[in-house]
């Protein structure tokens, strides 16, 4: 197989896997019913967590932050690790393989063909993602995620500025390939976000609570 083969092959598994809605299905499950019914309408952990079940919404940021982390893990190890230029960058053919199966796992957790295209908002994929290619940035930008969501409580806000943060650690961090990649997803989850800005400016976005609903 060549490598435009390769890539396009792990790149189609990558969206498949991201677009598994994991949310919606243990909702299912737990008796819940259909959680785009519930609160935001969304399939993420949030959401989830607003049914009062918060084992369910860590088990749903779980499963979702694997889905990314796996596409690209998975596509490393298979992909050779042999020098590759993208552009005048020089990288390797595992790397890329790993930033384009991670990639589309994400736009899958958002765009997942079973749902018509309805999908997450891919934080929690994004930072499986992230976690799996650069450590040492996801744990940093799950630190300013955990402080802004002590301080605001606002998981939309905490998840906008974490996700700015990490092109720009990525930049001075690492290399030029996963920056260029970490910018396209990062800007992918402020458009998905669009909502979530108009209410923070008018004050009515919902708090994090971790009250159990009765």
């Amino acid at each position: 197989m060549s490598i435009d083969y390769l890539f396009t092959a792990l790149g189609i598994g990558g969206y498949f896997l991201g677009s598994i809605p994991f949310g919606l299905v243990l909702c299912y499950l737990a008796g819940y019913g259909d959680i785009r019914k519930i609160g935001s309408g969304n399939i993420g952990a949030t959401n989830v967590l607003r049914t009062g079940n918060k084992t369910l919404a860590l088990l749903t940021v779980l499963l979702d932050a694997s889905k990314a982390g796996i596409a690209a893990y998975l596509a490393c190890k298979l992909a050779p690790n042999n020098i590759f230029y993208v552009y005048g960058i020089e990288s390797s053919t595992n790397t890329l393989a790993a930033l384009i199966a991670g990639s589309m796992a994400i736009i899958g957790h958002n765009f997942p063909v079973w749902l018509k295209f309805k999908g997450g908002k891919g934080v929690a994929s994004a930072f499986g993602f992230v976690l799996v290619m650069t450590p040492q940035i996801a744990l940093l930008a799950l630190l300013i995620w955990l402080v802004m969501a002590f301080a605001f409580r606002y998981s939309s806000l905490s998840a906008i500025v974490a996700a700015t943060a990490v092109p720009l650690m990525t930049y001075f961090m690492s290399d030029e390939l996963h920056t260029i990649f970490y910018t396209a997803i990062v800007a992918l989850i402020l458009v998905r976000h669009h909502a979530n800005f108009a209410r923070l400016f008018r004050g009515e976005e919902s708090k994090i609570s971790f009250k159990k609903k009765s």
